[in-house]
């Protein structure tokens, strides 16, 4: 049994040694230098040729496609236009986002670090300190009206 074992395992070597050996001999013939250039044929072949370019011009530059829209938003998001939007490309608009969030640095975003500007909100708008708003308090927390699109103020609007 131990001569079996002992015969199988000196074949696998063997065939090893052999299979290291071919790639060997191939690495080498990869690396062997490039063939001789041949001579120039006859005197004063170191002359470069002359062409009279004149009359000649060169090809129409590339014109710039018109993106659409669509276009333009899809390749925001995907960064080494192989055409499709990984999970990473899709988020990594958010990452400025979030570090701004987070304060403390530590890519954990809590609940705190998330809310601070519904809570500065919250306690710029509690004047008499009582962590409570009233009607009136909340009433400051609203947007600024602005302008619509027809001109009109939304500051009267009972919608």
């Amino acid at each position: 049994m131990n001569r079996i074992v002992l015969g199988v395992f000196i074949g696998l070597m063997l065939v090893g040694v052999g299979l290291f050996w071919l790639q060997g001999r191939a690495a080498v013939e990869r690396g062997a230098p490039p063939p001789e250039p041949e001579a120039p044929d006859g005197p004063g072949s170191d002359v470069l040729p002359f062409a009279d370019i004149a009359g000649l011009e060169g090809p129409e530059p590339p014109e710039a496609t018109e993106l659409t829209r669509e276009q333009r938003r899809f390749f925001r998001y995907d960064r080494n236009r192989d055409l499709k939007i990984t999970r990473n490309e899709m988020l990594s608009t958010r990452t400025a986002g979030f570090r701004k969030l987070d304060v403390d640095g530590n890519n954990l975003l809590t609940f705190e670090e998330w809310a601070v500007t519904t809570a500065e909100r919250f306690d710029e708008a509690d004047a008499n300190g009582d962590r409570e708003l009233t009607p009136a308090e909340f009433a400051t927390t609203g947007r600024k009206s602005s302008q619509s699109s027809s001109g009109r103020s939304n500051s009267g609007c009972d919608c």
